[in-house]
């Protein structure tokens, strides 16, 4: 950090870092991470920004993968965001998750950089069919606060409004946000760490939905999501695949960013 600015940003974490629901692969992905850089460019001229997220990692693989390369960056700020795609998984196990995320802090943290991460939103709340999974989420974000304590580590508590569950914030597949919802995720960390031009805007909630939505349209809309989303995610599992196979991070090295921010 220079005179209070951060110029060195890297993110790291999976999916949600890489910005999956804020837009597509063919045009390009923003997400929370790029907007939060934005943001970071808008007050610091100069900043430079890597993104080592890639979609479908688990916590232990972020940490294989992504810390390593984020240390030889040296940032003066970093994000880490991990830990939903194991909350998925049958073998999940809050202590071994919570101890790679609390290796990436130390390590990060050691080396003089800002750490910022995210309090994971219970997404029984979003998906009604991932409710059985709230305990686990209620368990991996104490885990979190913990290790975050101990580190220094900025936490942004995005999961204790209830404007994080509304429908409109997440993409169709209930599992990433929308854009709007990456707005708010970034503005959430940019008010964690306080950065200037930051504000608690990000917890309002949104103006009342136009039509109530009628319990035969609930259990519609259940089934086409489980068609459409969970049944596919099922099957790579099955295949033992998934869906960042192939995949390489989107901003490797760190770049310089000049676009002002548009969150």
């Amino acid at each position: 950090m220079t005179n209070g600015a951060y110029l060195r940003y890297v993110a790291l974490g999976d999916s949600h870092t890489e910005g999956v629901g804020d837009g597509d692969d063919t045009h390009g992905l923003r997400g929370w991470a790029d907007r939060l850089a934005e943001h970071l460019a808008r007050h610091s001229p100069g900043v430079h920004y890597a993104n080592l997220a890639v979609r479908g990692r688990k916590a232990d693989e972020v940490r294989a993968g992504q810390l390593a390369p984020a240390l030889a960056m040296r940032p003066d700020l970093a994000t880490v965001v991990a830990g939903v795609n194991d909350l998925l998984r049958p073998s999940f196990d809050a202590d071994e998750v919570a101890g790679h995320l609390e290796a990436m802090f130390a390590a990060l943290t050691a080396q003089g950089a800002t750490v910022a991460t995210l309090a994971i939103p219970d997404i029984g709340r979003i998906t009604p069919l991932a409710r059985p999974l709230g305990p686990r989420v209620q368990g991996l974000n104490e885990r979190i606060r913990e290790a975050a304590g101990r580190h220094g580590v900025v936490v942004a508590e995005t999961a204790a409004h209830p404007v994080v569950t509304d429908p409109r914030l997440w993409s169709a597949d209930r599992l990433h946000a929308s854009p709007l919802g990456h707005a708010r995720i970034a503005a959430a960390v940019a008010h964690a760490l306080a950065l200037p031009g930051s504000d608690t805007e990000w917890t309002r909630p949104l103006p009342a939905a136009q039509a109530p939505t009628t319990a035969w349209r609930t259990v519609t809309t259940e089934l086409r999501w489980a068609g459409t989303f969970l049944g596919p995610w099922i099957a790579r599992r099955l295949r033992g695949r998934s869906s960042g196979d192939g995949r390489l991070a989107k901003r490797p090295a760190l770049l310089p960013l000049t676009e002002p921010s548009r969150i």
